[in-house]
């Protein structure tokens, strides 16, 4: 009995062996949230200045996509802020359901490409860009025709290339020179040394 009330003491007073684990996850929230809230205001900033066309339309460059390529540096918690930012986002301007429920997907697949693809990180931004042309691409046609000079080709495969070309600017494009930008200035190494969690 006395060996058990111990052994329980050492767990809860050792951050070691429980603190850690606490500590761990409420970082990740928190970058989580940070990542959520980034991707929701980029939207939001680029809304009021540019117009709907740029976040919801046949050519749908979202500039806050870009923060996709940072799951290289931070892992885990931007695929979840980039998800949860993607629903909020999307369901505030909501289009339609299909828009809500999929375009969230989509960012989480191509988040987790990026994730997993890190080690070569040019081609993981790439790779990452291909799931949102073809989520998006696949149901936006329900929303919007595809842009004139693709009107030859069949409204789904227009509509899919359109989308495509636009995340790769956003992923590959946008978000690989601000993962370049990041490393170089030497910012995630005094993030590491606070214990902040990256991929390997």
């Amino acid at each position: 009995m006395a060996g058990e009330w111990a052994s329980t003491r050492s767990a809860l007073g050792n951050p070691g062996v429980g603190g850690d684990k606490v500590k761990t996850n409420s970082k990740d929230i928190t970058l989580t949230a940070v990542f959520a809230a980034l991707y929701v205001t980029i939207n939001v900033l680029q809304m009021s200045i540019i117009g709907n066309p740029t976040i919801f339309g046949p050519i749908q460059l979202r500039i806050a996509d870009c923060l996709i390529a940072l799951t290289v540096l931070f892992g885990w918690p931007v695929v979840g802020g980039v998800t949860l930012g993607c629903f909020l986002t999307n369901a505030y301007y909501f289009l339609g359901p299909q828009d809500v429920i999929f375009g969230p997907i989509a960012n989480l697949i191509a988040a987790s490409v990026v994730l997993l693809l890190r080690k070569r990180r040019f081609f993981a931004c790439v790779a990452g860009a291909l799931p949102i042309g073809l989520v998006v691409g696949a149901y936006l046609p329900i929303f919007f025709r595809p842009p004139q000079l693709l009107s030859a080709l069949p409204v789904w495969a227009a509509m899919i290339i359109s989308i495509t070309v636009s995340s790769l600017i956003a992923i590959a494009g946008i978000g690989y020179l601000l993962l370049t930008a990041i490393e170089r200035s030497g910012v995630i190494e005094p993030l590491k040394s606070r214990r902040l969690k990256a991929p390997p």
